[in-house]
């Protein structure tokens, strides 16, 4: 979460709605002690009394978020910027006349972790088509987005996925990608962690740092 606050903050993002369901109290606790520290951005704890699933989260989200794109960012997304940010690579490829929202994509060959058979192709104008049956595709999601709330109008008020915000997108051609160009790990379990940990500290990447 602090890596997540770090790399918005860093392009601009002042304010940080956090959404929590499992082990609530320690998030909260946690967001007293950096609010009590003087740290910023600053947050706003948004707990989930039942789970609204990725897109109905995000909806309750919005009134706190006002009528500009956000960022969403994943809890299990860790991501290290190539040459350039990848939060403001997003903001460059978003044209709210031309698009809903852009997602941030990683070839699926790089992860280190099983990807299944992938969730999007891309052509060449950053247009991204979910995978067919028997098909294996080279790009996954990799948990961080840039949206206009309109990517949220007519989604019900109710649990539903993001997927079917991206799929109407999708259709009107209103959803592009931008490709990652650093690392990225899906820190979904304990070794998971274990493993990202293990290559961040190993010397051979301190050295290309």
């Amino acid at each position: 979460m602090d890596h997540a606050f770090d790399r918005l903050l860093a392009v601009g993002v002042d304010s940080v709605v956090v959404n929590a369901h499992w082990r609530a109290e320690r998030i909260a606790a946690h967001l007293a002690a950096r609010d009590a520290a003087g740290l910023k951005p600053r947050t706003l704890l948004m707990r989930e009394e039942r789970l609204l699933d990725t897109g109905g989260s995000v909806r309750a989200a919005v009134p706190h978020l006002g009528p500009d794109p956000f960022f969403v960012v994943n809890g299990d997304a860790y991501w290290v910027d190539g040459p350039r940010p990848a939060l403001a690579r997003l903001a460059a490829a978003f044209d709210p006349a031309e698009m809903d929202g852009v997602l941030l994509v990683h070839r699926g060959f790089q992860v280190r972790a099983d990807v299944g058979f992938g969730d999007f192709a891309v052509d060449k104008w950053g247009r991204p088509t979910r995978r067919g049956e028997r098909q294996v595709v080279p790009y996954i999601y990799a948990g961080v987005q840039l949206v206009s709330p309109a990517l949220l109008d007519g989604m019900p008020d109710a649990p539903f996925s993001l997927n079917r915000a991206w799929d109407r997108a999708m259709a009107a051609g209103r959803l592009k990608v931008v490709v990652h160009d650093g690392l990225w790990f899906h820190l979904s379990t304990p070794d998971d962690l274990r493993d990202a940990e293990h290559f961040l500290h190993a010397p051979a990447y301190g050295e290309m740092r």
